[in-house]
């Protein structure tokens, strides 16, 4: 890679939003050259997260400021880096990552969590100096998390770019870069499902439907999924699921009992909320069985919530989850692995596709019960 070209500013075409729930508008933006430790990336596809649309929607903190251009799953080339950055070559295909792992610091030497002390989760919309390299019409745009992959060029900082094997189709590394990945690690990682052990998902998007795959794969005897939308019945069963509850056609008993009379009036060992609705995280806890059951919270866009004490002064454990406790660096590639293998169908997640420049269509498509995850082809 020449000196000359990684120096050039980059004309291209993004998705920006300029206020809270104000429609996408696909414009020019620019891109500046990465610095030392930075990669720029060219897009090749991205993927809706429930997060973004969350972030598009929601007003301050900890929402960066606008104009910015979301994005945090995808998967793209290396078109240029910085001269501090090391294992990565111009065509190396690499996705984004959320978090990092510097593998020294003492939450990247613990077993116990996986959100990196050195380069934690930014959510600042800007690189680690502080500064952006989006403008838009020489103003500054933010971006999501450490990235913005709905664009077709980006500068990500190198720790949270991971290289993939190039036979991954290109649009199952998309999903893994957040959504499914989040949810297998949420069993593997978070909850270590055990063989035999009972497991409730309360929400059968992406991310529920990657922790019913997880489950299944670590050996859960009873995987219960639960969806107000019984379109996600075939999906659930896809990935392992072996019962299905749609709540709302049972409205005189809660989602917990529902739960219990399935398990004997035990409740399950593990319970995963996906969705991120206040009413359901004291509703997992309770589903779970007393003196050992654990709640694994994953869904996002919950500011604060009241947790009724009885069920967790009995012995039950409500646990957050970022990424699903996934290591980028120790744990990731163990699932792009996985997915080389063929040994799970991620085909199933992805029921819709939309170009960049009709990516406005992606948030109404999702809305549609048939629908998991929209793929967007840039």
């Amino acid at each position: 890679m020449s000196k000359s070209r990684s120096s050039q500013i980059i004309t291209c075409k993004a998705a920006v939003i300029w206020g809270s729930g104000e429609p996408l508008k696909v414009e020019e933006i620019q891109i500046e050259p990465p610095k030392s430790t930075e990669v720029r990336v060219r897009m090749l596809y991205a993927s809706v997260c429930h997060t973004d649309i969350l972030l598009a929607k929601r007003k301050g903190d900890p929402v960066p400021p606008f104009p910015r251009v979301l994005g945090h799953e995808g998967v793209g080339t290396v078109e240029s880096f910085g001269d501090e950055v090391n294992g990565l070559e111009e065509g190396d295909y690499v996705i984004p990552t959320m978090l990092a792992e510097c593998e020294a610091c003492e939450n990247c030497t613990s077993a116990n969590t996986n959100l990196c002390l050195t380069y934690p989760l930014s959510r600042s919309g800007l690189m680690l100096d502080g500064t952006s390299r989006m403008s838009i019409k020489g103003q500054k745009l933010y971006h999501m998390f450490t990235c913005s992959t709905w664009s077709e060029y980006m500068v990500i900082d190198s720790n949270y770019v991971n290289k993939i094997d190039p036979s991954i189709p290109l649009p199952h590394a998309s999903v893994l870069s957040c959504g499914f990945s989040t949810g297998f690690g949420a069993a593997w990682k978070e909850a270590q499902v055990k063989m035999g052990s009972t497991v409730a998902v309360l929400g059968l998007g992406a991310v529920g439907l990657g922790v019913t795959e997880g489950a299944r794969m670590l050996g859960a005897a009873k995987i219960i999924g639960v969806d107000k939308n019984s379109m996600k019945k075939d999906k659930g069963l896809a990935f392992g699921m072996t019962d299905f509850i749609n709540p709302d056609e049972c409205s005189d008993k809660s989602i917990s009992q529902m739960i219990k009379d399935l398990t004997g009036g035990m409740g399950v060992d593990y319970c995963f909320e996906c969705v991120g609705a206040e009413s359901l995280i004291n509703q997992a806890i309770q589903a779970t069985k007393e003196g050992k059951g654990k709640a694994i919270v994953i869904g996002g866009g919950i500011n604060s919530v009241k947790i009724d004490y009885a069920p967790l002064l009995s012995g039950r454990t409500l646990k957050g989850s970022v990424f699903g406790g996934l290591k980028v660096k120790s744990d990731l590639p163990i699932l792009m692995e996985k997915c080389k293998n063929k040994e799970f169908d991620l085909d199933e997640l992805l029921t819709h596709e939309v170009t960049l420049q009709d990516i406005e269509k992606a948030f109404e498509l999702l809305k549609q019960p048939d629908c998991v995850k929209v793929l967007i082809k840039i």
